[in-house]
């Protein structure tokens, strides 16, 4: 399974010709990104906000490839308020061929016991860790600690050129890790493996 980040919390998970996308951003909307112009099987959002559900930057296409992800969704919060400030997240569960992976959305609350157990044994997990809107970088890996997953892919954060001026650098969260964890990839994309080793993969945005 491929996964390659497309830039802020969007993502192309690949696996056997089938493509999906998560989290498209509106063009203009996140500082330092470009147009967003993207073709996909399928489309899926975390909630509908500017930045994470702009499905137009989706060309659907139809390659006559069957689709070999189960998907479950986990109805969470996008705030530590129930919803009352942002509204529902949804965190997407992909599965196929016994390789487990999560994108997160913007989650802004703690999971519960019994979202724990539905995550399951994840291979790798899409994770905010920019904080204001989402978990911040601390509140990120507790509950990352609580799923432990074998790839932890940092989004949602700034950098120098690009991102939320609000939002914490990428060091907030990685200097949190031994720095054994950490792997810098010259590329936007990672390939997951069942058995995997434990990393946290900090992709190069390539567009």
């Amino acid at each position: 399974m491929k996964i390659t980040w497309l830039g802020h919390s969007c993502f192309r998970i690949s696996h056997n010709g089938f493509n999906i996308v998560i989290d498209p951003y509106k063009p203009g909307t996140v500082p330092g990104l470009g147009k967003l112009d993207v073709q996909a099987n399928m489309v899926l959002c975390s909630h509908s906000h500017f930045d994470h559900g702009f499905t137009d930057a989706v060309k659907i296409i139809d390659s006559g490839v069957p689709n070999p992800f189960s998907i479950e969704k986990i109805h969470t919060y996008h705030d530590d308020a129930a919803g009352a400030k942002r509204g529902e997240n949804i965190i997407h569960v992909l599965e196929a061929d016994g390789i487990r992976v999560a994108h997160f959305g913007d989650l802004g609350c703690p999971l519960t016991k019994e979202q724990v157990a539905q995550l399951g044994a994840l291979d790798a997990a899409m994770m905010p860790v920019g904080g204001y809107y989402t978990l911040d970088a601390a509140q990120a890996k507790a509950e990352l600690d609580k799923v432990d997953p074998a790839v932890i892919i940092p989004m949602h954060y700034r950098s120098a050129g690009f991102g939320f001026k609000e939002i914490g650098e990428l060091t907030a969260f990685t200097e949190l890790f031994d720095p054994a964890l950490i792997k810098r990839y010259d590329s936007d994309t990672i390939e997951i493996r069942k058995g995997g080793r434990k990393e946290i993969a900090v992709l190069k945005l390539m567009n």
